[in-house]
């Protein structure tokens, strides 16, 4: 059996259609991550023992469970509570929130590279807390945990394929339904790895971009 062209070019459309979920499932989810992640972070340097302990429990849960696991509790577990979501919504929850655990441990290990004067300056002159985090402490932290970011949403790009156990027709999903209609796997998977590929590759070059553009070294 030859390797068919038409093939590809013919379901292409219907493969980037999909590749516009594992892009909402991807930037959805680290939009969560990020702001979560950055309340988790403030939390788990907090010098209350009770707030850190439960934040570390935050980390170590969502770290320790596969994502997997995750995408299945959350789908099936929303409606017992009252939520009855979206599986695309229960889909960008449960990658966001994962996601936050390793979000806040890269904040909280840029945060560790900021000088600790500046803290006691901020202090000193009377800005509040609130201020200070916002206006002061999360710029410098994602300004210096960029590459490490943009490292995680490309993880995030990888991982939405896993929404498809939960009916979610990405371009995972997609590619499999195809490849029952067409008999072609090798052409299907083809094309579906040169999307990611070029999906992270555009990821990677924006991060390179800003990188730049703040001087991250």
């Amino acid at each position: 059996m030859n390797f068919s062209f038409d093939v590809i070019w013919h379901n292409l459309p219907y493969m980037l259609a999909a590749a516009r979920w594992t892009l909402l499932i991807s930037l959805g989810g680290m939009a969560i991550s990020l702001v979560l992640g950055i309340f988790v972070c403030a939390s788990r340097i907090s010098k209350e023992p009770v707030i850190s302990g439960l934040a570390a429990l935050y980390i170590s849960f969502f770290r320790g469970v596969p994502l997997l696991v995750q995408l299945l509790v959350f789908y099936y577990m929303l409606p017992y509570i009252g939520l009855d979501l979206p599986a695309i919504a229960a889909a960008v929850l449960a990658v966001g929130m994962c996601s936050a655990a390793y979000t806040a441990e890269i904040l909280r290990g840029a945060l560790q590279t900021i000088p600790h004067g500046q803290t006691e300056a901020a202090h000193a002159l009377g800005i509040p807390t609130f201020s200070l985090w916002k206006r002061i402490l999360v710029p410098q932290a994602i300004r210096i945990g960029l590459p490490s970011l943009v490292n995680e949403l490309i993880l995030l790009v990888k991982v939405s394929s896993l929404a498809s156990v939960v009916g979610i027709g990405e371009l995972t999903r997609i590619s499999q339904n195809i490849t029952g209609e067409t008999y072609r796997p090798l052409e299907i998977y083809v094309a579906a790895a040169a999307i990611y590929f070029l999906i992270n590759l555009v990821v990677s070059l924006l991060g390179r971009l800003a990188e730049h553009k703040l001087k991250v070294v």
